[in-house]
């Protein structure tokens, strides 16, 4: 089971992360679906999409959430999208209907308290399959295994932002790229380098996906794996070549990317893309997955 803290996860922002795009591409024509979202009557529009039909169409769940809010993270779970702001934290769940959003405490089913951590600058907070747990800070990661009571530091040389778990593999994005674990995150190799940070890691039928910001060629890389992260595969040759890259996910059969483009989805493993749903406001769309449902948030350079 994976515990994500909501507390730690979304009140601390990552823009050394970020790479601000020097040319945003042009956008497609706009589709039948985005026409739509622009005749949305609410003040409040443009917050957060989702697509419940593989990407065909997209709707703006903005609706319900308050006037002049600004969003500060959120993440998926099977329950839906949680969203934080400033004035709280908000839930829509993958059946909603409009309304789309209401104030929630923090769901306790999310997360636990490590009352003996007094890391500063936690990034993530994240339990295995197995009840082992680790916190990713600013200055390395921190394996548990007796539920928090004392904790040991198994990585430094810079920050942890996400870990994620397939098959008693360990995977993470970190400052120096992403790094891979077999021994229940006891030790960790960097399996891609390529002089930037890792800006992002998933779980996909039978491996994994991540995005790594490339210094050499000034880009944000896709890659997959289908051997728990010992090899790599681009899968962006069909994608126009971006400094702002902020998501790779699978729903389904489709493989979904965020782009300044807009969104890509490609239905043959990365090999071609096509786009489904263009840019808005010259932003990015950051992807999540809860079951089925796809949701978007567009936000400035990609973070």
């Amino acid at each position: 089971m994976e515990i994500y803290s909501l507390a730690f996860l979304l009140l601390f922002q990552f823009p050394f992360s970020c790479n601000e795009a020097l040319d945003l591409l042009a956008s497609s024509p706009i589709t039948d679906s985005r026409q739509k979202l622009n005749s949305h009557k609410s003040g409040l529009v443009n917050i957060v999409f989702k697509s419940t039909d593989g990407g065909q169409t997209w709707q703006d769940m903005s609706e319900g959430l308050p006037e002049g809010l600004k969003e500060d993270g959120f993440f998926a779970t099977t329950n839906g999208l949680y969203l934080q702001a400033e004035n709280g934290l908000y839930h829509s769940s993958p059946n909603s209907t409009a309304p789309y959003w209401e104030k929630d405490r923090f769901p306790d089913q999310l997360g636990r308290m490590y009352t003996n951590f007094q890391e500063k600058q936690v990034r993530i907070v994240f339990e295995t399959v197995g009840g082992t747990a680790f916190i990713g800070s600013d200055n390395g990661l921190l394996k548990s295994t007796n539920g928090g009571e004392t904790w040991k530091r198994v990585h430094t040389g810079g920050w942890v932002m996400k870990l994620v778990e397939s098959n008693g593999v360990l995977m993470a994005t970190s400052q120096k790229g992403i790094l891979r674990s077999t021994d229940d995150g006891e030790s960790w190799d960097c399996v891609i380098s390529e002089g930037g940070v890792g800006i992002a890691v998933e779980r996909i039928n039978g491996g994994f996906a991540a995005i790594t910001y490339n210094t050499q060629s000034e880009t944000r890389r896709v890659r997959t794996s289908y051997d728990g992260g010992k090899s790599w595969q681009p899968i962006d040759a069909d994608l126009p070549a971006s400094l702002s890259i902020a998501s790779i996910v699978e729903v389904g059969d489709y493989f979904f990317c965020g782009h300044p483009a807009g969104i890509f989805r490609s239905s043959d493993k990365g090999k071609t893309w096509k786009l489904l749903f263009p840019s808005i406001d010259n932003k990015v769309f950051n992807l999540s997955v809860s079951g089925n449902v796809i949701y978007a948030i567009p936000r400035a350079g990609g973070c």
